[in-house]
């Protein structure tokens, strides 16, 4: 709907915020990338966002940790350092628990990197709170991304460190229990694989798990996926609202295992299909479905 525009515009995150506001959606995710040669790289948006005087909207990192990053202890010293002293204490940054919270996209990869030089998840995640501890913001609110198909047990991460899970996406049908790696060809099928994966993890996990949905996947603006039918798993306003209202039943029948959290994937990934920014296709709809489904009591 806005046209084309630059992530870092203050007018622009202006603008998203006040639609988030205006329809319900209490925070937002940023990724966060490390890169080994740059160092912290692509804070465009995160830095818009955090410069707008505004209170209505609170946020939190998501370390997109796929770019070998950390090589060394001492990297992943400096990515909390930085994550500190940037982030925590700014007035809308996320706090659960009274903790600063960070999600972390792919856990099987940061046990992989931390191995790589003789450490464990648990002993980063352990010095990470240990850092924050020392800077007065007592300690981390770990979210681990859980997929079964990565060969993740709700267990494993809880005894890694982590105090809740999440997921920024699911694209396969797997359920836990079945490995299914076939990926969804519609939104139906997306839709199922996102609800046994919900099923699994609830009845599997003693940690909290932020309930995660998703608009949809398309990523043939990115040059398609490896199996081109599975970007027919966009969906049409209704048919996102069929899964969000799925998803409000889990978290009313499961509120202490979700905190009452639903994270929606995504606000405007336009390379995989994943949007519910207003768009001159649907206009506000999708937002205003978000509005009407959460915010409405029955």
């Amino acid at each position: 709907m806005l046209g084309w525009y630059k992530e870092s515009s203050r007018k622009v995150t202006a603008q998203h915020v006040q639609w988030m506001s205006d329809y319900g959606i209490d925070y937002v995710l940023y990724d966060w990338y490390w890169d080994n040669t740059y160092g912290v790289t692509r804070t465009h948006a995160i830095n818009s966002f955090m410069a707008l005087p505004q209170d209505k909207v609170e946020f939190m990192v998501m370390w997109a940790n796929h770019t070998n990053t950390p090589a060394s202890l001492d990297q992943f010293d400096e990515i909390v350092a930085y994550w500190v002293k940037n982030y925590f204490s700014h007035r809308n940054y996320k706090k659960v628990d009274g903790k600063p919270a960070v999600f972390i996209f792919s856990p099987e990869r940061l046990a992989s990197d931390a191995r790589r030089f003789g450490y464990s998840t648990s002993m980063l995640l352990e010095r990470a709170n240990h850092a924050s501890e020392k800077a007065g913001f007592g300690g981390i609110y770990f979210i681990g991304g859980i997929n079964p198909s990565k060969g993740h047990s709700p267990k494993d991460l809880e005894n890694s460190g982590y105090n809740a899970l999440s997921a920024y996406n699911y694209q396969d049908l797997s359920s836990g229990e079945i490995k299914n790696t076939s990926l969804s060809m519609n939104y139906k099928e997306l839709t199922v694989g996102y609800q046994q994966k919900w099923d699994w993890v609830l009845n599997n996990s003693d940690i909290p798990y932020f309930i995660p949905v998703t608009s949809g996947w398309d990523k043939r603006p990115w040059g398609g996926s490896t199996i081109p039918d599975h970007d027919n798993s966009f969906s049409t306003p209704q048919q996102f609202s069929e899964q969000l209202q799925s998803a409000k039943k889990y978290v009313a029948d499961n509120p202490q295992k979700t905190l009452g959290n639903i994270v929606i994937c995504c606000w405007n990934e336009y390379g995989e299909g994943s949007v519910i920014e207003p768009s001159k296709k649907f206009g506000t709809e999708y937002l205003q479905l978000i509005n009407k489904i959460l915010r409405e009591n029955n």
